[in-house]
């Protein structure tokens, strides 16, 4: 009897690593994720940037051409 309650507990206890396993797996998919998002957005909103001041020209462009 003492056997099958100590293996009863033992597989408990492995049940649970495995699920603190997954649950530790899940939230780094998700951290990951959430880090890529955030590059992409602060690549999308530097290539923005750059392209309203091609096209619209920076004050310090305006500067200097009056000074020449």
């Amino acid at each position: 009897m003492r056997v099958i309650l100590l293996s009863v507990f033992l597989s408990t206890l492995c049940n649970g690593c495995a699920v603190v396993a997954v649950a530790d797996a899940a939230v780094t998919v998700v951290a990951t994720t959430v880090k890529v998002g955030a590059t992409i957005v602060e690549t999308t909103v530097d290539v923005a940037a750059a392209g309203v001041k091609a096209v619209a020209g920076t004050s310090d462009d305006k500067e200097n051409t009056e000074k020449e």
